[in-house]
């Protein structure tokens, strides 16, 4: 079946005519949800199940970002809260293994929030290695300081998603924690030297370089592109990410109308896809930027789409699980830092 290389948003709670038009002409590989498309359980199942209905395919992927912490789309009252990255971070200096199964439950857990729901993809885990000094975006999202630490992290969430029949994105490739500014509002230049970035940055996702989807950084990376942020630079996906990390899966952009790419969206989509990412990510659920993206994103097909048919191939069936169980230990866990560390 045909499909074009791009994931979309969507506006609201439920389709309108002009997305339901949109959808079936455009054929997007998948979709992803934020929370201006989050209600209730039986709304977010009828939404995920139109999207699909109007793709017509039962197997077009729909995503979502749900960390915990402050990145969660969905939350109380219909859905519990989970802890931000930096609870499984000192969790893991007083006792790792306690820091890694907690990591673990908290994205098993999701991952049956979102198996509920239909959802098939989670934008976690995040080996991202922040800095003093650096924007709060990543902040306490992040799993550490170190890429041992980070790594090890990000493969219990991994693992807890797999587990629970979710496939896991891995972000934000080659690296975001050094970042000076929140990508959502301009373009952060990085001028650390390649081989610290190497021995640091670079080194927590080599480990993780297996998982079958990636998100790219819009972060300038000076000493390899000063010209390009990743997203849209052929050497950092060519030399770093595939090469260097050894990342071999389905490569997305970060979201295409964040104000740190230049241009307009149809420009930045070109830009995109003549770097080498397989996928353009369009989240806004603008209905005209949709169409831009749409004209400008190439058929899916050649490697980009073996990568998409294998990502989607890597989803296992949920294994068996007590959810109440899970969730008593999770807290258990959480329970040892103390009061205020969730």
């Amino acid at each position: 079946m045909t499909m074009r290389a791009f994931i979309t948003g969507v506006a609201g709670l439920d389709l309108t005519d002009a997305e339901r038009a949109f959808i079936r002409d455009a054929k997007p590989w998948g979709f992803i949800l934020f929370k201006r498309n989050v209600q209730s359980p039986a709304q977010v199942t009828a939404l995920v199940e139109e999207l699909r209905n109007c793709a017509d395919r039962a197997d077009a992927p729909v995503l979502i970002d749900q960390e915990g912490g402050r990145v969660q789309r969905l939350g109380p009252p219909h859905w519990p809260a989970y802890p931000a990255g930096v609870v499984f971070d000192r969790l893991y200096d007083l006792d790792s293994a306690a820091g890694l199964r907690a990591a673990w439950l908290s994205a098993r857990l999701i991952a049956d929030d979102l198996n509920q729901l239909g959802i098939t993809v989670d934008c976690l885990p995040l080996a991202d290695v922040p800095v003093a000094g650096a924007d709060a975006v990543i902040g306490d999202r992040a799993y550490g300081t170190t890429p041992a630490k980070v790594a090890a992290i990000a493969r219990a969430v991994t693992e807890g998603l797999e587990q629970g029949g979710v496939l896991p994105v891995l972000k934000h490739i080659p690296g975001h924690g050094r970042a000076t500014a929140d990508t959502h509002f301009r373009l952060p230049t990085v001028d650390t030297p390649e081989a610290e970035l190497d021995a640091t940055d670079f080194a927590a996702f080599r480990p993780l370089s297996d998982l079958p989807m990636a998100m790219t950084a819009h972060v300038v990376f000076s000493a390899i592109d000063a010209a390009h942020p990743a997203t849209t630079s052929a050497t950092m996906i060519q030399r770093v990410i595939r090469e260097r990390i050894g990342f071999q899966g389905l490569l997305m952009s970060d979201d295409v109308s964040m104000n740190a790419l230049a241009g307009s969206i149809a420009e930045r989509t070109r830009a995109i896809v003549a770097a080498g990412c397989d996928m353009v990510l369009h989240c806004n659920g603008r209905l005209d930027e949709m169409q831009a993206v749409a004209a400008e994103t190439p058929e899916l097909a050649g490697q980009a789409l073996a990568r998409a048919d294998r990502a989607l191939a890597a989803r296992k069936a949920p294994a068996s699980f007590d959810r109440g169980a899970a969730r008593a230990e999770l807290d258990a866990l959480i329970n040892r830092l103390g009061p205020a560390s969730a």
